[in-house]
């Protein structure tokens, strides 16, 4: 086993910090939206527009990049990444209406589409299987806290000086990381001696194992709930619970802070798990999935303006929610061979942006929009809600949070399917686990 030394330590770091910058950068709009909002005078459509643009960019360039990823130097690919997404957000900041704005996020989605099958593939490489899940947990840490620190400072700085100046100050910390990748050690590829084979034969191979079908899925429902959420929490709990873009920010900010617990937590079990049995991983996968969903109905029940009771459910719900990533993430690395990681990072995503993250912003704001004019229609307000049109809030913002309201039940329900998937996932994983390890041994020169 790789002793764990300061080299190691400063690569997990610094891959850490960039992936807490790749979502923080993301997450800008979504923090700020309703500022945006209120100067351009869009509704959610746009805005789910801009998020699936993104997406659609980011899955269609990750797959080129997953090749790379495995055949040249990984700290060069995340170095231009990081530099390319941070100039693109700093730029964000000068857009003069959606159509600037909308290419300006496709220039974010190009460099962003580099970090995850770079810096997968390095964790792989660097760490053994029975302490995989933990590297992961660490570096997937930079989810739930970019998103976080996102949430937090960029509403902070919005409400207090503008969203304009929100993307200037999220542009700047990538551009240090970018010079801070140059200086990671590239370590030697497993078996040299196995070429990796030809670009549309790494995506057969990839799809070989059932599992990664079963995994794939599963990406495309976790990540439908994942954007819808991440694209419209902060605007549902303004508009259906009535607080401050400020408050939103916090209040999404802790919720996202503290499911990093949920990843971390999730990597430790899972490697105990794993070492009892190599369906481990994808067991405490399920199971932590199947526990969220009481917690989100119950967040949806809370009624309009007790926003911290929805809060601390909603907080729960996302903990477990987020034990996917420090588990299923290793899991992929489990059952695919070392000289087509990168790839096999950049089929998941591709396939799973496509097949849900793609659709999450944009059938939410569909979604909500005609729930909103249901409500509207019917003209029905809670006796909270008649209070706050009384006080002289917009009536169309407090039938739009009750669009958003009706609109996140489709989380719940997802996630209960996704449960099912991953228990599937569960029952195939130990057999393609044994089928790399049988095909590595019969490739080793020293077999």
């Amino acid at each position: 086993m790789r002793p764990i030394t300061t080299q190691l330590l400063f690569t997990l770091a610094v891959l850490f910090g960039i992936n807490t910058m790749n979502f923080y950068d993301r997450q800008v709009l979504p923090a700020v939206q309703e500022a945006i909002r209120k100067d351009w005078q869009l509704d959610n459509k746009h805005f789910g527009a801009l998020g699936t643009a993104f997406i659609l960019l980011y899955a269609v360039v990750g797959l080129p990049l997953g090749r790379v990823a495995d055949l040249w130097q990984r700290r060069w690919i995340l170095a231009v990444g990081v530099a390319l997404w941070s100039v693109f957000t700093f730029l964000s900041g000068l857009a003069q209406g959606f159509w600037s704005l909308f290419v300006l996020r496709l220039g974010v989605g190009i460099g962003e589409a580099s970090c995850a099958p770079a810096a997968s593939s390095l964790i792989g490489d660097l760490f053994p299987p029975n302490h995989r899940a933990r590297a992961m947990s660490i570096f997937m840490l930079g989810l739930p806290i970019g998103l976080a620190l996102s949430y937090l400072v960029s509403a902070e700085i919005a409400s207090r000086y503008g969203w304009r100046e929100a993307f200037f100050v999220a542009g700047v910390p990538g551009l240090i990381l970018a010079v801070a990748a140059l200086f990671l050690t590239e370590p030697p590829r497993p078996l040299q001696s196995v070429q990796t084979p030809p670009f549309f034969q790494s995506v057969r191979q990839v799809l070989v194992p059932p599992t990664m079908w079963w995994i794939i899925l599963s990406g495309a429902l976790h990540n439908f709930n994942m954007y819808a959420l991440g694209t419209f929490l902060a605007s549902y709990l303004k508009l259906y619970h009535g607080v401050s873009i400020a408050q939103a920010g916090r209040i999404s900010a802790l919720t996202y802070g503290f499911g990093a617990l949920g990843i971390f937590v999730s990597g430790w079990f899972g490697d105990r798990a794993f070492r009892r049995h190599r369906s481990g991983r994808l067991r405490v996968a399920w199971i932590s999935l199947a526990l969220a969903i009481p917690f989100l109905l119950l967040a949806l029940a809370a009624p309009e303006g007790q926003v911290w009771l929805c809060a601390l459910w909603l907080l729960l719900g996302c903990f477990l929610l987020y034990a996917y990533y420090g588990t299923i993430y290793a899991a992929i690395q489990d059952i695919i061979a070392p000289q087509m990681r990168g790839m096999a990072m950049a089929v998941y995503f591709c396939a799973m942006y496509f097949l849900g993250a793609v659709l999450g912003p944009i059938a939410t704001g569909v979604l909500s929009d005609y729930f909103a004019q249901r409500a509207e229609t019917l003209g029905v307000l809670s006796e909270t809600m008649q209070s706050r049109a009384e006080a002289g809030e917009d009536l169309k913002s407090l039938y739009t949070g009750i669009g958003l309201h009706d609109t996140m039940f489709v989380v719940p329900i997802l996630t209960a399917l996704l449960v099912g998937v991953l228990y599937l996932a569960s029952r195939t994983v130990s057999a393609d686990i044994e089928r790399l390890q049988q095909s590595t041994t019969s490739a080793s020169p020293h077999s």
